[in-house]
């Protein structure tokens, strides 16, 4: 069983609106073998992991997993359970997976859902082995693997603090993203985020920060506030902090000024030998230490959030009890045992650790690590109470008293934390702590959380939730309005189309297209950035307002979306569709389904904006659970009327304008000869891009006064729509510079080019090497019949095909077609476009097909500019602008005998021009 390819996708997918790792798995010889077939297979594996009993199996199908693998199952569909099983085993409940036969006979598509990519890969190869060893009935140590899969998930998982804080703005609907490998966490989108370092917010201080890291600063600014304190200085060396210990008056505490974690605290010392090794396990820590008076009484911790005292807790120091049998590291040892505790802070608890500063503290108790106590003998291992050293902690909330509250959060705004976890040592947290010699004895910003998630006694309390509440108020969930343009055909059009009327609102638009990614009128990265990367990149500008992302089907299929859901999504058409036969998706209807995933990703308080006219469009409107919206060039299309009648909203075309409608009401927004991008609507897709924008601006709530205007300020010029249809006159000849590329975009685009009458027709082709054979075939077979000059070119795309494959194919299209008769081949884009220009006569016609978007519109500008023979046009004037009197063609091409096109492979212009001469 070998696994070919994992992809993690990380936003929703084809298979489920959370992460899921697709993994193609090729199961070899075991394709013809099922699990009841293996001889002791289902015994090995029910033994190893008998929780899966609890499995369920996808919907319709009879029974759990155990049922499925008594009744036999293939070898894929058990990797799946078992990397589910493995995740939960290792503390991620995980429960969702499907597989699905692929068209390669033994190689399944298995998706199985995660929480950490990290660990469900490491899950995944030990599945991939556990499965093996029990097909070939080898040990396999299950503990072992649980065990090394749980220590990593400490180490790579959300560790309890932030782990809360997330699933409380997921409660709350806040999106949010990790952004490294740590704690830290952006919360919302855009000019609305915030973010966390486990208990550390956005809003938290630098500078409060630093002061509560300063203990001695501490000390000195809440006693200025008139907070209870304990008496203390730093000192400089171990006979000054002796000294500072009788000045204070003993017992005394001896700690580092700027720790953390009760790390070197050491505390109720009483001789000078006590306090002389508290000070040298303080310096390990650090070289600046204090000394202050020992308070009496319980360590408490009380979590300030914001202006309010949200949770509390006694802590109690590590400790062990005595049976009168076990020694001191056997009590411990037992006690680590509690699944519960972990090294660090990945954990509930920590494991209580045997180090130099516990057997101090035993040898302060007259104990050993190997002395026995007697039964019910209570032993300290640590005297701080600290989680991280230990501690456990009961949850004393209910009891704190109104003053005690009252002090610690004035306390949290002297040092102006707006997390804060205050220390205060209480023999009664019930009663004010100037009534009992109470004291607050540290401030610490990013407290830990889990003392209050999950005490060892009492009730957890919903601090994540309060921490959530303090950075997005009631009515907040830091989301910016989104918008998600799919389809074949016309979706960077309708993309930058859509960001032009968001932008014409005020908002600054994040936009990502196969042009690159914009911030308002500024491109931050070029190239094709219609994947999931670009969109969050995005989405972590704290500039933008609002976004509009082109989606393409390849980072769909690659690493799902890049965000959780969208107010809009539009989805222009499918059509004959385009690169089918890669990943699977062979036909229109399986690439209709991954065009789909941005529908179905769509809020239920949004809008679906679809193509009435393309059937595999106007079926994804039963997949939805938002409103939908149609849009269509016909005004009476079966759709259009069906979904009136229901009081659906549409944006059609009647009667040369565009119209907003919404059940039986008609609303004109624009003509479209006040559309320049539609040409006067003489260019059908254009017209429906000019539509689905129209839709998803009407869909945002926009004001039909602001959209019209845009609509009437966006040129389908090379700096609002660079390559898609632009238009120019170059010495005479009407060229049209466009970026189809497939069947769909081809046929379009030809029926705009029918209104030409333009007699001599040349045009330059290519397409990028990863669509099918019969595809690029049949684009010849269109360019065969509309043009009598083809020049064919490749370039750096050819995506895995040889050197001339692609050209090879377009050509074989091209012979016996009605039209063309002349065939060119060249190599380069640029040079493509140079050999034409300098054939191309006053009074032709020239398509260019723009594939390289940002390196053909640079040439054409460059071209201009070096020129003063070429201006760019409308389409009113290239439509005059054909010569009456077109000479004929050469009579090297001429007639009608010639048995197949004349054709030639030249490398530059001047090769060209000896071609057409006819030498």
């Amino acid at each position: 069983m070998e696994l070919n390819k994992v992809l993690a996708l990380r936003g929703p997918n084809i298979w489920a609106n959370f992460p899921m790792l697709e993994v193609w798995v090729d199961i070899g010889q075991l394709e013809q073998t099922s699990s009841d077939e293996i001889p002791g297979f289902n015994d090995r594996l029910t033994a190893w992991l008998p929780s899966m009993i609890e499995h369920r199996c996808s919907v319709g199908q009879r029974g759990g997993f155990f049922e499925r693998l008594r009744r036999g199952t293939y070898m894929a569909h058990i990797l799946e359970h078992v990397t589910i099983e493995l995740q939960t085993l290792a503390g991620t409940e995980v429960g969702y997976g499907r597989t699905r036969e692929t068209s390669t006979s033994g190689v399944y598509k298995v998706a199985i859902e995660y929480e950490n990519e990290d660990l469900a890969r490491a899950c995944l190869d030990v599945a991939r082995e556990l499965c093996m060893a029990a097909v070939h009935d080898k040990s396999f140590d299950v503990a072992g693997e649980v065990r090394r899969l749980r220590d990593l998930a400490q180490d790579v998982c959300l560790g309890p603090s932030t782990g809360a804080i997330v699933r409380s703005a997921h409660k709350r609907g806040i999106p949010f993203r990790r952004l490294n490998s740590g704690s830290m966490v952006q919360f919302g989108h855009g000019h609305k985020q915030r973010r966390i370092v486990a208990g550390e917010t956005s809003n938290t201080s630098a500078i409060a920060e630093s002061i509560a890291q300063d203990k001695e600063l501490t000390r000195k600014l809440l006693a200025a506030g008139g907070i209870p304190v304990p008496v203390g200085r730093p000192v400089k060396d171990a006979d000054d902090a002796w000294e500072a210990a009788e000045e204070i008056g003993l017992p005394v505490v001896v700690k580092p000024q700027c720790g953390n974690h009760g790390r070197g605290v050491s505390t109720n010392l009483s001789s000078r030998e006590q306090v002389l090794a508290a000070y040298a396990a303080a310096r390990t820590e650090e070289e600046d230490i204090v000394v202050e008076r020992f308070a009496p009484g319980f360590d408490h911790r009380l979590l300030v959030v914001g202006d309010r005292l949200v949770a509390a807790a006694r802590r109690d120091p590590a400790q062990v009890v005595g049976d009168g049998v076990h020694t001191i590291s056997q009590l411990i040892e037992a006690v680590n045992q509690d699944p519960r505790r972990g090294d660090g802070h990945g954990a509930v608890l920590t494991r209580i650790a045997l180090d130099d500063i516990a057997l101090q503290v035993l040898a302060d108790q007259g104990m050993t690590a190997d002395s026995t106590p007697p039964a019910c003998a209570r032993v300290l291992i640590r005297r701080n109470a600290n989680l991280s050293t230990g501690g456990t902690a009961t949850d004393v909330t209910d009891l704190v008293h109104p003053d005690v509250a009252a002090r610690v959060v004035e306390a949290a705004r002297i040092i102006g934390l707006d997390v804060t976890g205050v220390d205060v040592i209480a023999t009664d947290i019930a009663r004010p702590l100037e009534e009992q010699g109470g004291v607050i004895v540290e401030l610490n910003a990013s407290p830990g959380l889990r003392m209050h998630l999950a005490p060892s006694d009492g009730k957890p309390r919903p601090v994540g939730e309060a921490i959530v509440d303090t950075l997005f108020p009631a009515g907040e969930n830091g989301r910016i309005p989104i918008v998600a343009v799919t389809g074949v055909n016309g979706k960077t059009t309708t993309t930058r189309l859509i960001a032009h009327i968001v932008a014409a609102t005020g908002k600054r638009v994040g936009m990502t297209c196969t042009d690159g990614v914009y911030v308002g009128e500024r491109r931050i990265d070029a190239g094709d950035c219609s994947g999931p990367v670009s969109a969050q990149n995005v989405l972590l500008n704290p500039l933008v307002e609002a976004a509009v992302f082109e989606t393409a089907r390849g980072g769909i299929l690659r690493a799902g979306l890049g965000f959780d859901r969208c107010d809009v999504s539009v989805v222009t058409n499918i059509g004959e569709g385009d690169h089918l036969g890669l990943s699977d998706i062979d036909a229109p209807d399986a690439l209709a389904r991954v065009k789909r995933v941005i529908v179905e990703a769509t809020a239920k308080h949004g809008t679906a904006v679809l193509n009435a006219q393309d059937p595999l469009v106007a079926e994804m409107a039963a997949r939805t659970p938002c409103t939908v919206m149609f849009f269509s060039r016909d005004p009476d299309h079966a759709v259009i009327a069906l979904h009136r009648n229901m009081g659906g909203r549409a944006v059609i075309v009647r009667d040369g304008s565009i119209v907003l409608v919404e059940g039986e009401r008609e609303a004109p927004l624009a003509p479209l000869t006040q559309v320049p991008l539609t040409h006067d609507g003489r260019v059908p897709f254009q017209v429906e891009n000019a539509l689905a924008a129209a839709g998803a601006a009407w869909s945002l709530g926009i004001a039909p006064d602001v959209i019209r205007a845009a609509l009437q300020t966006f040129q389908p010029d090379m700096k609002h729509s660079p390559g898609r249809f632009n238009l120019f006159d170059i010495a005479g000849a009407t060229v049209i510079v466009d970026y189809g590329h497939n069947v769909s975009s081809l046929a379009a685009l030809l029926e705009t080019v029918q209104q030409f009458p333009h007699e001599r027709r040349t045009v330059v082709y290519s397409a990028a090497g990863d669509r099918r054979d019969c595809d690029m075939v049949r684009q010849g077979e269109l360019l065969g019949d509309s043009f009598d000059r083809v020049v064919l070119y490749e370039d750096h795309y050819t995506r895995g095909r040889a050197e001339g494959e692609i050209m090879g194919l377009f050509r074989q299209g091209l012979v016996g077609r009605t039209r063309v008769r002349e065939i060119h081949e060249v190599r380069g884009a640029v040079k493509s476009m140079e050999t034409a220009l300098s054939m191309v006569q006053p009074g032709e016609l020239l398509v260019i097909q723009a594939d390289a978007i940002d390196e053909s519109v640079a040439f054409i500008r460059n071209y201009l500019a070096s020129r003063a023979t070429g201006v760019e046009i409308t389409l009113d004037d290239a439509l005059g602008a054909a010569a009456p009197d077109v000479p004929p063609l050469p009579p090297a091409i001429t007639g009608t005998t010639l048995p197949r096109p004349h054709s030639a492979i030249v490398d530059d212009a001047e090769s060209m021009a000896l071609v057409c001469a006819g030498r």
